[in-house]
């Protein structure tokens, strides 16, 4: 059926090493850049207009969300990034680039596309919870003169990349046309490269190292249930015959993770985390510390259990939050 674990055979000080050969590690990322805004403020009455609550304002902040998340975790842990991504002539997508900048991020690969506008996600919040979020976006493919773009930025620049992450956020930049681009330089440069998922059509995803969909993702995809650790085992190998990948990580909030590889079953992965506060963003965190780990020369089981830790972190903090590499040390340290 599958192994359960927590530290239990897992080489602490391996992992640890392998977060302070970070700084050697270059990640590239392709897929939907937004921005994320946060509006806070506090509830104390009901609007007299309608049966709402009336949200007082008292501060507004705004980070990079989406891909742009996936690239502000993986600096966050000391390592280089590079980030390909479409954006509007608009003043949210002037934000995205001063922001990558910030980091320290090369902004060669952003593509500004003046039919679209840059993906903005608002949301208010009040006493540690989100109130009501709405979106600005256009989710249609990208154009083909952006895909050209996108792809010409890649082959440009894999020879110094140690792995690639996807990040899909359903936005249209993840587009048949540029799957099969990118699955053919990769293909060819054998090139780690990891998939965070929206489900339609996993036959995009054909071939990749590692596939990280959550529980409804999978379930969506495969079309089983996940109740019960036999009902997870079917999925996970469902998973990688549909994606033809060499692992697939399931993450489930509260009950941790499932890796599933290639003629080794099932690998369960219990939560770390101590309190949950806000789940946004972790899915950026897990991918992002993954592929990390498997640049750094971890094993899969290895890269995911230090994924795990870092998500125990992150969903302990309100906001899209990362994580630092002090803490992640820390966090295995202290366990």
């Amino acid at each position: 059926m599958g192994t359960v674990v927590g530290m239990t055979g897992m080489d602490k000080e391996k992992l640890k090493e392998a977060v302070n050969r970070f700084h050697a590690v270059k990640i590239m990322v392709i897929g939907d850049v937004m921005m994320d805004e946060f509006i806070w403020g506090k509830v104390s009455r009901i609007s007299p207009e309608a049966p709402i609550p009336v949200v007082d304002v008292r501060d507004e902040s705004r980070m990079l969300g989406g891909a742009g998340n996936v690239v502000h975790n993986i600096f966050s842990l000391g390592a280089q990034s590079s980030l390909c991504a479409v954006v509007g002539r608009d003043e949210m997508g002037r934000r995205v680039v001063k922001e990558l900048r910030k980091l320290g991020c090369t902004t060669e690969g952003i593509v500004v596309d003046e039919s679209r506008p840059t993906t903005v996600k608002t949301r208010i919040v009040a006493h540690g919870q989100q109130v009501v979020r709405f979106d600005r976006e256009n989710r249609e493919k990208i154009s083909e003169e952006s895909i050209g773009k996108i792809l010409y930025c890649v082959r440009d620049n894999l020879a110094d990349t140690s792995a690639v992450i996807i990040s899909d956020y359903a936005k249209g930049v993840i587009c048949p046309k540029l799957m099969d681009g990118l699955r053919a330089l990769l293909s060819k440069n054998k090139v780690i490269w990891a998939v965070d998922p929206k489900v339609r059509d996993v036959r995009l995803f054909k071939g990749v190292t590692i596939f990280t969909p959550n529980q409804l993702e999978a379930e969506s995809i495969t079309g089983i249930r996940i109740d019960s650790d036999e009902s997870l085992a079917r999925a996970g190998e469902k998973l990688k015959k549909l994606v033809q990948c060499k692992a697939a990580l399931v993450t489930r909030g509260e009950a941790g993770m499932a890796l599933i590889e290639k003629g080794q079953g099932v690998y369960f992965i219990p939560t770390v985390a101590k309190e949950v506060y806000d789940v946004t963003g972790a899915g950026d965190t897990v991918i992002a510390v993954m592929t990390m780990g498997l640049a750094a020369g971890l094993t899969p089981r290895e890269a995911a259990t230090l994924a795990n830790f870092a998500a125990g972190i992150v969903v302990g903090k309100i906001g899209t939050a990362t994580v630092r590499a002090a803490e992640l040390i820390n966090a295995i340290t202290n366990l």
